[in-house]
C-alpha cells in the first residue's frame, strides 16, 4: 500500500476535513472516533479501516445474513447502541422481526448462563439427571423453536455473544455442541472474531484460549488446521521469569 502522502506531517485542518468526508462518502455516516483519529492519529484511522474492512465487510465465511444475526446478538450484548448500521444491513440481508426476537432471546439466554456453570462447579452431584451442558443446549433450543432461525446459526450466535461478554463455561458447551451438530470450524472462528471490534482483542483472545482448551480435551475432533493449532506448544504468551530480591 502507498504511504499516505498526509502522515508525513501532522494533519491540517483541510486533511481532517477532507479525510472526515471520504468517511462519511464510503460509509453513509460518522462518528467521533473518526475525527479524533483524523485530527491526530492518520496512521491509526488508515490500518483501523483495513481492518474494520477485513473483519466486518470481506465475505468469508458466513453468508451475508448469518453475519448480520450473529452482529446484532453481539452488539445487543456488548449494549452497543450506536451500531445502528447493522441493524439496517440486517433488514436488508433478509432479517425479520421474529428472528431479531431470536437473537434478543439467545443474548437473555446467555446472560443467564452462569445458572448452569453452578450447577455443573457445586451441584451437580444433587442433580444427576440433570446434565449441566445438556440442560443449556436443551433450553437452547426451546428458546429459538418457532423464530425461523435455524439450530447452528444459533450456535454460531451463542458462540460470538458469550465470546463478546467473556463467559467461558457456556462458551465450551457451545463450541462443543457446534462440533457436534456439525457446524463447520472456519464459522465457529469468524463468529467469535466479531466480537473484538466492539469489545476488543482481549475478549477473542480469551475465547480462543478456551476453544484451545476443549481442542486438546479430546472431547472434540478438530480437522487438520485446527489440530496443528491445538498441537502447537507454548500458546500462554510471554514467560516473565521471577524476579529474585
Amino acid at each position: 500500500m502507498p504511504a499516505d502522502p498526509e502522515i508525513a506531517g501532522p494533519p491540517t485542518p483541510e486533511s481532517v476535513r477532507a479525510r472526515l468526508a471520504e468517511f462519511r462518502a464510503r460509509r453513509g455516516y460518522l462518528l467521533p472516533h473518526q475525527g479524533a483519529m483524523a485530527a491526530a492519529l492518520p496512521e491509526l484511522q488508515d490500518a483501523y479501516g483495513v481492518m474494520y474492512r477485513a473483519l466486518t465487510l470481506a465475505e468469508r465465511h458466513l453468508d451475508a445474513f448469518e453475519k448480520e444475526f450473529v452482529w446484532l446478538a453481539i452488539l445487543t450484548a456488548a449494549e452497543e447502541h450506536v451500531g445502528t448500521h447493522h441493524v439496517d444491513l440486517f433488514f436488508r440481508t433478509g432479517g425479520t422481526g421474529r428472528q431479531a426476537e431470536a437473537a434478543f432471546r439467545l443474548v437473555g439466554w446467555a446472560r443467564g448462563s452462569s445458572t448452569f456453570a453452578f450447577l455443573e462447579r457445586h451441584w451437580q452431584g444433587y442433580f444427576p439427571e440433570v446434565p449441566a451442558a445438556r440442560a443449556y443446549r436443551d433450553g437452547t433450543a426451546a428458546l429459538i423453536t418457532g423464530l425461523d432461525v435455524p439450530p447452528p446459526l444459533a450456535r454460531l450466535a451463542l458462540i460470538g455473544t458469550h465470546a463478546a461478554l467473556g463467559h467461558h463455561w457456556p462458551l465450551t458447551a457451545d463450541l462443543e455442541a457446534a462440533y457436534a451438530e456439525g457446524v463447520p470450524e472456519p464459522k465457529m472462528a469468524e463468529a467469535m472474531s466479531l466480537a473484538l471490534w466492539p469489545c476488543g482483542v482481549n475478549r477473542f483472545l480469551e475465547a480462543a484460549g478456551v476453544w484451545l482448551d476443549l481442542l486438546r480435551s479430546g472431547r472434540v475432533e478438530p480437522s487438520p488446521p485446527f489440530r496443528a493449532w491445538a498441537e502447537t506448544p507454548g500458546q500462554d504468551g510471554f514467560a516473565l521469569p521471577p524476579r529474585s530480591l
